[in-house]
């Protein structure tokens, strides 16, 4: 347990800085971390030689519980759920202290089938995600359309996720850093090799995929292209939802910002380069415009690749390395390091301050993985799933089969 006081801050003008408490990676995971510590009077340290430059600056922002909620991933879909559930206080104290605007819309998410194939592929997710009791209710083709106009005539049906909703990372970074400054976290502008070049009380491993060369946990890199449009004129996009789904077996989602943005993704990919390939931008593209037709008239202004921090349950580590206590991992979020960006900062900080871990931490410790999981479970450059145990293995999804 680590304890500070009001004195904590103040140290930084009276001499050299000692943490209490080192956060390595600035993406929102650290600096959000580092933000909740410092709050709580400890004196934090933050190590990244380019904060928010990992899988944050590419991701779409989606909040979205419900539509992310995956067979065989029922303890994730928990997480997930009760981490979406913060938002909205996370998101109103964030602006209160920062005075910046997050881009955090609740407007909803609405799940589409292009076809036939594709709907009967989306029902059987969709039955799954009502027997969790999430909110998913079925639309008809006409009931789609009233909410979303701009939708292809084409569009076999699909099912609205009312609780599902969005921020833009892009503008949620530059404020998690203006709230960590303001409260006190020393900024060190420089990589971090090994742990054992940090001098602090207690670590906190927040370091996406670079936590696996740190701490030897099976963190791997998985690779998603994506695109970003604009409306034409600057004006908002022709449509307020964000929508996922699948067009002709491509899976895609449209994340619309009230800027005239569109985000457009993503590809799912077990390579570690950030390469962006012609084949990927039209697969995104053709299926975009399959859905939306207006989107053929955007200006294309981006298109990027970057690396999400993937595990063999898909689920992040958080909490106590095997063996040391006194190094924290807040790591692997894969697809979903916004969404749980604020209920992994109070989970490790209650951690870090109290010492005492949080029931909701127990199926997301690093000791679930065995010897050869934490050697990096890899065959073939295809990810084996392993038999976690809290978590399970899950079931491979149908974008997860394409791109394997």
């Amino acid at each position: 347990m680590l304890t500070g006081g009001p004195s904590s801050t103040a140290a930084v003008n009276k001499g050299p800085f000692l943490a209490d408490v080192a956060v390595v990676g600035a993406g929102p995971i650290g600096l959000a971390i580092a933000w909740r510590c410092a709050v709580r009077g400890l004196r934090v340290a933050l190590h990244d030689a380019a904060p928010g430059s990992g899988a944050s600056a590419v991701a779409a922002g989606m909040l979205a519980p419900v539509s992310e909620a995956y067979f065989g991933e029922r303890q994730l879909t928990d997480l997930l759920v009760a981490s979406a559930a913060r938002w909205p206080a996370f998101a109103a104290e964030l602006t209160e202290t920062t005075g910046a605007d997050l881009g955090y819309r609740t407007d909803g998410t609405l799940l589409v089938g292009l076809t036939g194939d594709d709907l009967a592929e989306a029902r059987r997710l969709w039955a799954y995600q009502q027997g969790l009791g999430l909110p998913v209710t079925p639309l008809r083709p006409s009931e789609l359309r009233h909410h979303e106009p701009a939708l292809a005539p084409r569009v076999r049906g699909g099912a609205l996720a009312p609780t599902d909703h969005q921020v833009d990372p892009r503008l949620l970074v530059p404020a998690l850093r203006t709230a960590a400054q303001r409260a006190g976290v020393v900024f060190v502008p420089s990589a971090v090799d090994r742990l054992s070049d940090v001098d602090a009380d207690l670590i906190v491993v927040a370091a996406g995929c670079g936590a696996a060369a740190l701490t030897g946990l099976p963190v791997r890199p998985v690779k998603g292209q994506i695109l970003r449009l604009r409306a034409p004129g600057g004006v908002a996009p022709g449509f307020r939802h964000v929508i996922r789904g699948y067009a002709d077996g491509e899976p895609v989602y449209l994340v619309p910002r009230a800027d005239g943005e569109v985000v457009l993704g993503a590809t799912v990919e077990e390579r570690s380069d950030t390469g962006v390939t012609a084949g990927a931008v039209q697969r995104l593209l053709r299926a975009g415009v399959d859905l939306l037709p207006e989107l053929a008239e955007y200006d294309l202004v981006e298109a990027v690749a970057g690396l999400r921090p993937g595990t063999p349950d898909n689920a992040p580590i958080l909490g106590p390395l095997p063996g040391r206590p006194d190094v924290l991992a807040a790591t692997g979020h894969h697809r979903h390091g916004i969404v749980l960006t604020p209920i992994t900062a109070d989970l490790i900080a209650d951690l870090v301050v109290t010492g005492v871990a949080d029931p909701l931490l127990a199926p997301f410790g690093a000791d679930r993985f065995g010897t050869s999981d934490r050697e990096g479970r890899v065959a073939g450059g295809v990810r084996v799933p392993a038999g976690a145990v809290g978590v399970g293995g899950p079931e491979r999804t149908m974008e997860e089969n394409r791109w394997s």
